[in-house]
């Protein structure tokens, strides 16, 4: 039986099976599921995402643009991390930070107390922070931080910073979101009694390729040289050897999260040691991605590039951000289809920043448009934001608003575009 007759035959039993259940809040959210899964499955393989390739076209273009203030920017604006926001604040005086100490680790270490969760549609973000703030007795469920992070079912992720928000705003915990970790880094947090969050890739099958994904670490082992985690998706207490943690990591700027009560902060900071601050850790990111943009082959060396496009977006380094990315998706278009992480741009936002801050307005509309159009449902909030921002900046009013509207229709009250939204009307 050949797969569009198979296909078809799956869209038909679908139909019936919606025809008589759809109306029961269980049944209805399978076969959203399973309808959206096929809809995906038909788009994909008429028109494969990997195929679909931005190529920026304005790398000699650079306009002097006046940069983003604090007071301009909203609080929830889609950055490639949240610590972004605080970038162009002075570099703190150096204080006396609790200096860490070089005490042996356990060999061994696994964490009572995470009670795992498998997730719901397109729910690891939410699954991952549950099982997180179960380990300090939060007692609240995943729909509730689905319906905080992503009122929208259909949204394909939920970055670090709508998780943070999340901790920050709706429990009495207090959270950090830090790039550029390490394996040693991960064990110290585990050896003091804190599970960490990673964000990280997944390799699929199929149309299910490359994704982004969230794990929680509960444990190591440093006899068998693999932490155990809990994944959402797959199953709990599942081991992993720091080597394939530190490879699917790698795709998201090796950015983690550990949540943690106000009177434990001082063992944070000194875990942290200097990458308590924002831009010393970003510094610190910078300088790994950039050794490893010139030392890695294949797709690793594209994230390492795309990484050190994000650090240097972060410390307000937009010109050469877009430089890095340029490199960053010259490399994606030579790797083949089936290793092209077409999803990337679901996840992060960095080159939007870059592009748009060096006034490449057409770049970013063709790369929003490009990763759009290669969805089987165009539901990315952030790409119809930027896309709006960069119609404006070229005078395209209308399709400014008809962008912004669709970001609303995803996401409804997201801030960024609820704000940007205010300063159109009030220019009418």
């Amino acid at each position: 039986m050949s797969r569009i007759l198979k296909t078809g035959l799956g869209l038909v039993l679908l139909v019936v099976l919606a025809f008589f259940g759809y109306r029961f809040s269980p049944i209805k959210e399978s076969l959203d599921w399973r309808l959206t899964e096929l809809r995906a499955q038909i788009k994909y393989t008429l028109s494969p995402p990997g195929e679909a390739v931005f190529v920026p076209q304005n790398k000699d273009t650079f306009k002097s643009i006046q940069l983003p203030t604090l007071t301009a920017i909203p609080s929830n604006t889609p950055s490639p991390t949240r610590a972004v926001q605080f970038a162009s604040s002075p570099t703190p005086t150096p204080t006396r930070l609790p200096t860490f100490t070089s005490t042996p680790l356990p060999e061994r270490v696994v964490l009572k107390g995470v009670k795992h969760e498998y997730q719901t549609w397109n729910n690891c973000g939410p699954a991952n922070l549950l099982m997180a703030l179960s380990f300090w007795n939060w007692q609240g469920t995943q729909q509730e931080i689905a319906d905080f992070a992503k009122p929208n079912p259909r949204d394909k992720n939920v970055m670090p910073y709508e998780m943070a928000a999340f901790v920050e705003e709706m429990t009495d915990l207090n959270v950090i979101v830090r790039v550029g970790g390490n394996v040693g880094l991960v064990k110290d947090f585990l050896a003091a009694g804190f599970p960490v969050i990673l964000e990280k890739g997944f390799e699929g099958a199929g149309f299910d390729s490359w994704m982004g994904h969230y794990v929680t670490v509960t444990g190591y082992d440093d006899a068998l040289e693999q932490f155990v985690v809990q994944d959402s998706y797959i199953m709990p207490n599942m081991t992993v050897s720091y080597g394939e943690v530190e490879a699917f990591w790698r795709a998201f700027n090796f950015t983690y999260l550990v949540i943690f009560p106000s009177e434990r902060e001082s063992e944070i900071m000194n875990i942290l040691g200097d990458q308590a601050h924002d831009e010393r850790n970003f510094r610190n990111a910078l300088e790994m991605a950039s050794n490893e943009a010139f030392t890695l082959t294949g797709r690793d060396q594209f994230f390492a590039w795309f990484n050190r496009g994000t650090n240097l977006v972060a410390l307000q380094d937009y010109a050469g951000a877009a430089e890095a990315y340029d490199q960053a998706f010259g490399l994606y278009a030579a790797l083949s289809e089936n290793e092209r992480p077409w999803r990337m741009m679901w996840y992060q936002t960095g080159p939007y920043w870059a592009y748009f801050y060096t006034g490449r307005y057409e770049d970013v509309i063709n790369l929003a448009t490009t990763t759009l159009n290669a969805m089987s449902e165009p539901v990315l909030e952030e790409s119809y934001y930027w896309r709006g921002l960069a119609r404006q900046a070229l005078g395209d009013q209308t399709g400014a608003i008809n962008d912004l509207e669709s970001s609303l229709e995803v996401h409804p009250e997201f801030e960024p575009t609820l704000f940007q939204m205010g300063i159109l009307e009030a220019n009418q």
